[in-house]
Formats: structure tokens, sequence, C-alpha cells
């Protein structure tokens, strides 16, 4: 049996209705509340395109990362539908796990592949576009299904190069599997009607093995600069309390790298600069906050070296991000010394330049670009002198730290506002769609449409999703209602 074959296999029964908005559907192995750069530009974009006009519907699992413990609030269930912020999230159970180990990462990412679609395909209802964020790679094979079930667009969105920056790290060695997971690779963008990428780095990789350039658009990362902004007034009543949290005394210059604590980091670097600075008798201290495969071994080296400037400190809560931003001195960037990192730009150091803090980047390449141009410290990647140094400097220069913060904040209002992002996003997303299928992207339908029911719709037709597993939403704006439906 072909793949076309069992899509038609998998079929089901529609109800159809009159034209509404585009309907987008976003797949997604991760998303709020867990923490992250890819929740936080999901959760964002979804936001702004519902915002718009578009009905929007987010598939993703049942949250659990980076530790693999699913909240009470969401264990013993295989399905979950809520309303947020004016979209649609089916959340599909799949195996947890702690983000930390090759296979059973695998086996997780492996679970949401399938309940995605046996679990959350009749609740997601019709689609117009799918979208699906990667990685994880294996939501691609869900997507693809779920594009077809639906005859809908696809839309790959690729925000890491997998396999090829696991090749690099050496986490994947047999060449039977790199020349699998490549074909797949390679395969999801052939049926794609369009890849987005988040850098030119990505884009030109993707082009050069054999991709359509036209079919290749790069939408960079951004920031909510309406929750990232310099001297926030709510926050500085708190600062010294979070100051105090974070292990720093009221004279230290607090250096703060918060993020992914994995191997793509090369965190026991900036130990290695705090044990030197700890040596001069320097006034440094040094925060870890965030959770990942890397970090034992981080707190290992810390406690080996017995470094009294470092503290680390567990992930929180992503509206908890900004209040720390503004508590630190100086905040780093930081990526591994490997090539394939010049083409990667880690979406963190938006939020820190738009929270108007003074920004020291370890990274080359095209992330190194950017901080540069945003006044930013670019020194090499896992160079513990240079980043030592570098902090030095910038410890007795209050003014320079000022100066920085603000160059910093306007470039990024300037170039990676997200919501403009969005914006552009969307249109990209459209412009896939018949130009009769596109209402106006603020119009929304008024009153409900007459139902029945039809097998395999047409292409063309415009089907609404079932939606009686859905309680009605009451919800405002940041606040989710949800129900247990399976």
């Amino acid at each position: 049996m072909n793949p076309d074959q069992i899509v038609e296999g998998l079929q089901e029964d529609f109800v159809m209705c009159g034209s509404g908005p585009p309907r987008v559907l976003l797949v997604t192995h991760y998303f709020p509340p867990e923490v992250g750069a890819p929740q936080a530009r999901l959760s964002e974009t979804a936001r702004a395109w519902a915002a718009d006009g578009l009905d929007v519907t987010v598939l993703t699992g049942l949250p659990n990362h980076p530790t693999g413990v699913v909240p009470a609030a969401y264990r013993r269930t295989l399905r979950r539908v809520e309303h947020i912020d004016g979209y649609r999230v089916v959340r599909t159970w799949l195996y947890a796990t702690p983000n930390e180990g090759v296979l059973l990462k695998t086996l997780g990412h492996l679970s949401f592949m399938v309940t995605s679609v046996v679990l959350g395909a009749r609740s997601a209802g019709p689609t117009d576009v799918v979208v699906v964020s990667s990685p994880t790679f294996f939501s691609l094979g869900s997507a693809w299904v779920l594009a077809r079930l639906r005859r809908a667009r696809l839309v790959v969105e690729v925000r890491d190069l997998w396999p090829a920056i696991f090749i690099q790290l050496g986490v994947i060695r047999n060449r039977w599997i790199i020349a699998t997971l490549e074909w797949l690779e390679l395969a999801a963008y052939r049926a794609a009607d369009a890849v987005v990428t988040v850098t030119e780095g990505f884009r030109e990789n993707i082009i050069g093995r054999g991709i359509p350039a036209a079919k290749v658009h790069t939408i960079p990362n951004g920031v909510d600069v309406t929750r990232f902004r310099p001297d926030p007034e709510d926050q500085r009543a708190a600062i010294p309390r979070i100051r105090e949290r974070l292990g720093a005394r009221p004279d230290d210059l607090l250096v703060l790298y918060i993020g992914a604590h994995g191997i793509s980091q090369g965190l026991v670097f900036v130990a290695d600069a705090a044990e030197q600075l700890g040596r001069e008798g320097a006034p440094v201290h040094f925060a870890f906050v965030g959770e990942g495969a890397d970090k034992q071994r981080l707190a290992a080296h810390v406690a080996r070296h017995r470094l009294t400037n470092t503290t680390l400190h567990p992930a929180v809560a992503r509206d908890e991000v900004p209040s720390l931003l503004a508590a630190a001195d100086i905040c780093l960037v930081l990526l591994r010394d490997v090539p394939l990192f010049n083409t990667f730009i880690p979406s963190k150091m938006f939020e820190m330049l738009a929270a108007g803090r003074p920004v020291i980047g370890a990274v080359r390449g095209e992330a190194a670009r950017i901080l540069a141009d945003a006044g930013a410290v670019v020194v090499p990647p896992e160079d513990p002198n240079a980043l030592a140094a570098a902090i030095k400097a910038l410890s007795t220069s209050p003014r320079r730290r000022a100066q920085m913060g603000h160059t910093g904040h306007t470039h990024v209002v300037a170039h990676f506002n997200r919501a403009d992002l969005a914006r552009r996003y969307r249109d990209l997303v459209l412009g896939l769609l018949p130009a009769a299928d596109i209402p106006h992207p603020r119009s929304r339908p008024t009153e409900a449409c007459d139902r029945k029911t039809v097998r395999a719709p047409n292409p063309t037709a415009r089907p609404s999703p079932e939606r009686g597993d859905v309680a009605p939403s009451t919800t405002q704006h940041g606040s989710a209602a949800s129900e247990v439906s399976a």
C-alpha cells in the first residue's frame, strides 16, 4: 500500500460550512507552559495570527519539557483542548522523558508523531494550511499526514538543522542512521509547499542541497518588545530581591546566563571564566538559570573547582524572565565552537537586547554579526580568557554598559519586533492559498453555518472543524480555559 492509499484510508467524515477566516494548524512538540525560545516564538506567533483574524489551532503534546514531568493538571488524560489568547490548543498524550539521552528523547518524539495524528486529528479539525515547527524532527511526519488528510498546504519551519547539528556534535555517528535521517529531512522539504528558516545560513544550506530557492524563506526570530523593555517601572522594586536570590551581593556585578543548559552551549567554559575572575578577586557573580542535558556536568564542574562566585538555578516560568533580565548587569549568549553554529542565532539574545541589557556573545557567524550591529561585545566561543577579559572591562564602565543597553534595544525594535515578523509570516502563509479563499485578514464569521456531514472534502471546499469536544471559550487575553476530552 502506498502513502496516498494510507492517507485515503485514514480520512474521516468532515463537517462542511461556508467561507470563514483562513484556518491554520500549527504542529509543534514544544509549547507553553513549557519554557524556552521555541515555545515563546510559536505562542506569540499564534497569538498575533489570531489577533489578525486567522483561525489558529495549535497541536502539541502534554507539557513536560525539559524535566520529563507532566504537571498534575495534565495527568491521567489522553487529550486536552484549551482556548488561549484567541486560539485553540489541542494537547495529546506522549511519552514524557527528561531532556537527556538520545534514545529516550527519540521515543518521546516518536510517540508524539503517532498520538498527534491518532488522538489529535479529529479535535484539530479541518485546516487550510499546516505549519510544522522542527525540531523535533519527527513532527514533520505527523504534519505531512495531517496535511494530506485535510488536503491542506504544508509549511515546514526549520529552527535547527536536524540531523546535521547532532552529526557535528558527535551525538549521531552511525552512517546508515545519518543517511536515513538526511533522506527523510530532504523528503520533508520537497513535500512542503514552503520552507521557512530563521537564519540566512539555514536558507543557504537548504538551497545548496537542491531545494528550489523560491520555496525557502527566512523569517528570523524576534521578541515581543512590549514584554521586554529597558528599566521597567513595575520591576524596579523587585530587583534587589531577585539579585539576592541569584546569589549576588549588593556590590557584585551580576553576570546572567538564562536558557537551555544543553550540549550546544558549552557552559563549562563560562565557569572557567568565573574561576579566573574569582582568583583575581573581582566582585563578579555568575548565575546560571535553566535546565538541560549538560546541567549535571556544569554542576559537577562548579563543585569540583569550589566556585563560590557561581550559582546554579532551576528554570523559571516565562513570565519571570523579564524581571531576571532586568536584575542582571551583563547577559551572556553562548554557542559551542562548531562550524555549523555559524548559521545559528540563539533567540534569547533578542530578549536580552530588547530588555536593554549589555550583552556579551561568545558566538560566530550570523549571530555575531547581529550582536555587533546591536552594540554588543563579541568574543570567540569557548574561550574563557577572552570572556573573562570582556567582563572585567565592562565591570569598570557603567556608562558603556548603559550605552550598550540603549543601542541594543533600539536595534531590536527596528529589526526584530516579533509583531512585524508575525505579519510577514502570516502574509507568506496566506500567499499559499487561492486568492478567492482569503477574506480580509481581520474578518471573522458572524454566525454559525448550516452543517452537513460529507466524505473526503473537495480541496477547494472550506470545511469547518468539529468542535463538540471543546467548551466555548470565555477567556480573556493571556488566560486559558481547558477541558479533558479523552
